[in-house]
């Protein structure tokens, strides 16, 4: 497959050398270079575009005023940031970019992040719209889930799930049989929402978990591998009515 790319970046330098990094990876396509992102719009809404490399800092429209545009659009095409300027990276992923190149990059760096966006891009076309929808926490067929971690969708099964925390911007999904957890930036309610009911429960404002990974449970808490969950206030009803099914 062959992604269709374009490169914006207001410094002749370093939209030389992205076009460059394009023209030479295989799977990938130039389908344009721009000095600006009011250019770019242009060339977005005429032409098939899967890819940009996008550059953050540039006049008129900047690279995340130009994302929040195509967040707008359907069928938009998919971003990888580049920019000299780190803190950027937790703003260009609460805008969905796929990945974030901090310059100066090499070529190996560049095509790790293409190869995200190939991945990404095949994957939607094997599942489709459905299974891969912007927010990345869609189920198919209860047994799995596709989660954002770090500029790439992750496919997780519903069974290696022990329970999932809240922790402010981020959830933590912690898993069997992992050395760690796993971090995505969405939301406790988003994730609620998408896990089937018969196997997940909230028990808590900050946590949900797996109902045949409970070893143990009181009234007020439930033991989760080595984890001890209190059960809050708001959640005792629904908890009780579970606990009440298996008494």
């Amino acid at each position: 497959m062959t992604l269709n790319c374009i490169a914006v970046d207001d410094e002749p330098l370093a939209l030389g050398l992205v076009s460059k990094f394009i023209e030479q990876t295989p799977f990938l396509n130039l389908a344009g270079k721009y000095a600006g992102a009011v250019g770019a719009l242009k060339a977005i809404h005429t032409q098939k575009i899967h890819l940009i490399f996008l550059d953050i800092q540039m006049p008129d429209l900047n690279g995340m005023e130009l994302s929040r545009v195509l967040e707008k659009g359907a069928g938009k095409p998919r971003i990888i940031f580049t920019t000299a300027f780190n803190q950027f990276a937790l703003e260009g992923y609460k805008v969905d970019a796929l990945d974030y190149l901090l310059k100066p990059f090499n070529y190996e760096e560049f095509l790790r992040a293409a190869q995200k966006a190939l991945h990404y891009v095949e994957l939607l076309n094997k599942h489709g719209t459905q299974a891969l929808v912007v927010n990345e926490t869609e189920h198919a067929d209860d047994n799995y889930l596709f989660l954002k971690v770090e500029y790439q969708l992750v496919r997780i099964a519903l069974d290696d799930i022990l329970y999932i925390e809240s922790l402010k911007d981020y959830v933590k999904v912690d898993l069997k049989n992992a050395g760690k957890a796993i971090l995505s930036l969405t939301s406790l309610k988003a994730l609620e929402e998408k896990l089937p009911p018969k196997r997940f429960m909230r028990v808590h404002r900050s946590f949900i978990v797996s109902l045949d990974k409970i070893t143990s449970m009181t009234k007020s808490s439930v033991q989760v591998g080595n984890k001890l969950i209190t059960i809050g206030d708001q959640y005792k009803d629904a908890f009780t009515r579970f606990v009440g099914k298996w008494i």
